[in-house]
């Protein structure tokens, strides 16, 4: 969808900016954003647009998973492009090497919460799992969700335990003692391509985490989350029983950690 097409789209969600006009620099400071980039052939009406349009969705979330703003950035780790060297035919991405999200310029709607849990995924990992020295040369991307599909050892925290909770309820059956049968479909998607995307862990995870945002959160925002609801896409999601056990799961980790982070 054209950026331009979201002047004419409403928002359901709490009035953060009371109609004033916000720049690329207000979310870096108001979400602790590490750097932004901007294209180079993005317009100043399309640069104001999409800086409504982005801390709009940055405050929805963080305001659903009852964070403090400026914890979005993950401790100024998180960086983030519009519009600039975006990878043809995809929306968005977030690329692990440089820890940024990348926002397409026409096309980077309604990915924004399935890409923050990939860059969250990736910071988290190391917290929350003994992984031992990632840099150097030969360093080894991981996300948290792969550690917890290969039981890597879970350091001892009770946050920690949430975040498995959460992993749990996500990817395992109601018992625990078998995968889950929004695991099952996601193989067979991929079956169906050739290919192993739709059920990579994290990205089951992050399919799961906007999902549940889209159908369970009172926010209604297209620009942070859409098209989990459409029929056709529903094989490749949780169904809405399993989203409101993630929701629920979703928030028992994000509330209690932005406790802790607003002391």
């Amino acid at each position: 969808m054209k950026l331009t097409h979201f002047k004419y789209k409403t928002r359901k969600g709490p009035d953060y900016r009371h109609g004033d006009q916000v720049s690329f620099m207000d979310i870096k400071q108001t979400f602790g954003i590490g750097s932004i980039r901007v294209g180079a052939w993005v317009t100043k009406e399309e640069k104001d647009l999409a800086a409504n349009l982005i801390f709009d969705s940055l405050a929805d979330l963080a305001y659903i998973l009852a964070l403090p703003p400026e914890a979005i950035g993950l401790r100024g780790t998180l960086g983030l492009a519009f519009g600039s060297g975006g990878r043809k035919g995809v929306q968005a991405h977030y690329a692990p090497n440089q820890r940024e999200l990348a926002l397409a310029k026409n096309a980077g709607a309604g990915a924004l919460a399935h890409e923050f849990w990939h860059a969250f995924d990736h910071y988290i990992a190391e917290k929350a799992f003994e992984i031992g020295d990632t840099s150097g040369p030969r360093k080894h991307i991981l996300f948290a969700s792969d550690c917890w599909l290969r039981d890597r050892k879970v350091r001892p925290h009770p946050l920690n335990e949430s975040l498995m909770s959460l992993f749990d309820a996500t990817l395992l059956s109601e018992n625990h003692l078998d995968k889950h049968d929004y695991v099952a479909r996601s193989v067979i998607a991929d079956k169906a391509t050739s290919a192993r995307y739709f059920s990579l862990p994290t990205e089951m995870m992050a399919r799961a985490f906007e999902s549940a945002i889209e159908s369970c959160s009172d926010i209604e925002n297209s620009y942070l989350v859409d098209g989990t609801t459409k029929p056709d896409m529903f094989p490749l999601y949780p169904d809405l029983m399993h989203r409101k056990e993630i929701y629920n799961a979703i928030q028992g980790y994000f509330a209690p950690l932005g406790r802790s982070l607003s002391k």
